[in-house]
């Protein structure tokens, strides 16, 4: 199976740069079966239904988010509307919408897909992410009622995400990070088999402070005296994501290749897949 995982939208830019050129990836690239993160979608901070509706519609199957997806409050009544939308996991009970899902990718896989979100130095603070993981890859095994198994770790702390990934290693198909908005270079397969990166990278404005207007980060560390809000960067945007062959006999990965596609970082594709 060709799974696409696409890090976090940011803004006008980022999401527009998805939605043109991901139907263009999906045919060239023959993908199966793609998630993106979408929680910073609508100006930097959360999403809207249409955001997630234009995402879906251009060939995204499963939209995750994170610490933002409350800040767009019409994101708590349409949630409860698609199962495609997830919000973290570790919610408490009673929070609208669901954290997983099972999915029917192009090639006809069952693939779970699950959105958790850590708790080093993340507000708001959550349940457990160790244990809701092992409550959802319980619930649904590998091999038995799924054949991919994909978690989106929206984390902050490096070292929380590879113990998330080294704890789920060899039971699912892909762990990758997001949240932090830069690619890290660390993308490989884990010993039990695992796909894994610490950040998937950002769909956004590289020329930026983590796909903002730079201007203002920057006065706030340097006077800080806060002179207007954050706004997101409008430049042209680069794509960056995960993508990963998947066995279709295991369900664990067989090979793991970053994908950038933009102006301001090198660009790579998946070449396993040329």
């Amino acid at each position: 199976m060709r799974f696409l995982f696409l890090g976090d939208m940011v803004g006008r830019t980022g999401r527009s740069a998805v939605i043109e050129r991901l139907p263009g990836l999906v045919a060239d690239l023959k993908l199966d079966f793609v998630v993106v993160n979408g929680e910073n979608a609508a100006g930097g901070f959360g999403v809207t239904e249409e955001i997630f509706l234009d995402t879906i519609a251009a060939g995204a199957d499963v939209m995750t988010t994170g610490n933002h997806v409350w800040d767009q409050r019409e994101a708590l009544v349409f949630a409860t509307r698609h199962d495609a939308f997830l919000r973290p996991a570790n919610y408490p009970d009673g929070t609208p919408g669901q954290g997983s899902g099972l999915f029917v990718a192009r090639n006809g896989a069952r693939v779970l897909v699950a959105n958790v979100l850590g708790r080093a130095f993340m507000h708001p603070e959550l349940d457990d992410p160790f244990r809701a993981a092992e409550a959802i890859v319980s619930a649904c095994p590998l091999g038995e009622q799924a054949d991919a198994i994909v978690f989106d770790f929206h984390a902050e702390a490096t070292s929380e995400k590879q113990c998330f990934g080294h704890f789920l290693d060899g039971r699912v198909s892909v762990v990758v990070g997001t949240h932090t908005h830069v690619p890290t270079a660390d993308h490989q397969i884990l010993v039990g088999g695992t796909a894994y990166q610490s950040d998937a990278g950002m769909c956004g404005d590289y020329d930026s402070s983590l796909g903002m207007d730079k201007e203002e980060p920057v006065n706030r560390f340097v006077t800080k005296v806060p002179r207007g809000r954050f706004e997101a960067a409008s430049g042209p945007a680069t794509i960056c994501g995960l993508c990963v062959e998947i066995s279709d006999r295991t369900g664990l990965a067989e090979r793991v290749s970053p994908l950038r596609v933009g102006p301001r970082l090198d660009e790579v594709l998946p070449p396993f897949w040329a």
